[in-house]
């Protein structure tokens, strides 16, 4: 049995959603294993993301814990049999390993839902305003040296030129857009390219002003990644020492919670427009 030398959170992710399925049905390792011709070990090893099921084993595993949802087999089995490597895998041993899982999660959603306080959302900064950010940002550099880093989040952005791209909202605070990010020249230039992104297909770009009352979220930054079957929805939330990722049922409800808390008070598109161009003509 060939174990993987390197396991990417989504497919840690594969393992542990046949170990809940597993978990649910009742049905011992053993008895998982042997219907699918294998032995315990192999299905520890499955479970914990180390080992490849394929297509046609999750099928019969997914059968025999009684599952019904059709796409959600189907998600299963397609997950597990993936072979492709990735336009991230290039950067492996140069970027840290989170930021790899985190693109990952990018490539195969159906919608991003990301909220920042503090900083222009990551797919949405310019290369100057990247630059800037990362000479304070020393755990994003962990790594690899600012050429690379730049390079890495400009490349995440092409997951929104593709002709299947995912959804890409966004909730931003006044306080992002006021801070300056580099000098004022910088600051300039990325509000232009805000602006301009209103224009994307499948964007959306909402503001949450100062004025909003009774917000006290300054940690309610994150990133909220829809998969096309929500079982594997993921959201990734900024630590100082990497990307942290969370994907518990009551983790998600929670979430999903805030926002739509978020979204309640946020100005509409049309009105962050506005908004942005005022704050861009007072610099």
């Amino acid at each position: 049995m060939a174990r993987r030398t390197i396991v990417t959170a989504r497919q840690a992710r594969l393992g542990a959603e046949l170990r809940k399925l597993r978990d649910r049905a009742g049905v011992s390792a053993r008895d998982a294993a042997a219907a699918v011709g294998r032995d315990q070990a192999w299905l520890s090893h499955v479970e914990a993301g180390n080992a490849a099921a394929g297509g046609d084993r999750t099928r019969i595993l997914a059968a025999h814990y009684g599952v019904q949802d059709a796409a959600l087999i189907d998600a299963l089995a397609e997950r597990a049999a993936e072979r492709t490597r990735g336009w991230w895998e290039t950067y492996r041993g140069r970027m840290p390993k989170s930021a790899l899982d985190l693109a990952e999660l990018e490539w195969h959603s159906s919608a991003l839902r990301n909220v920042q306080v503090v900083n222009v959302p990551g797919l949405l900064q310019t290369e100057d305003y990247m630059r800037a950010l990362f000479s304070y940002v020393a755990s994003d550099l962990e790594l690899c040296d600012l050429d690379t880093a730049v390079e890495f989040r400009l490349q995440r952005r092409k997951v929104l030129e593709r002709n299947d791209r995912p959804t890409l909202t966004v909730i931003v605070h006044e306080a992002a857009l006021r801070m300056r990010v580099g000098d004022r020249k910088v600051a300039r230039g990325q509000l232009d390219f805000l602006l301009a992104a209103f224009e994307w297909p499948d964007t959306t770009i909402r503001v949450l002003p100062f004025e909003v009352e009774g917000f006290a979220g300054m940690g309610y930054s994150m990133l909220y990644v829809a998969d096309r079957v929500a079982t594997f929805d993921t959201v990734q939330v900024d630590q100082m020492h990497g990307n942290l990722f969370f994907h518990a049922e009551e983790q998600l409800a929670r979430y999903r919670d805030r926002w739509s808390k978020l979204g309640n008070v946020a100005l509409s598109p049309s009105e962050s427009r506005d908004f942005i161009l005022r704050i861009a003509r007072e610099l």
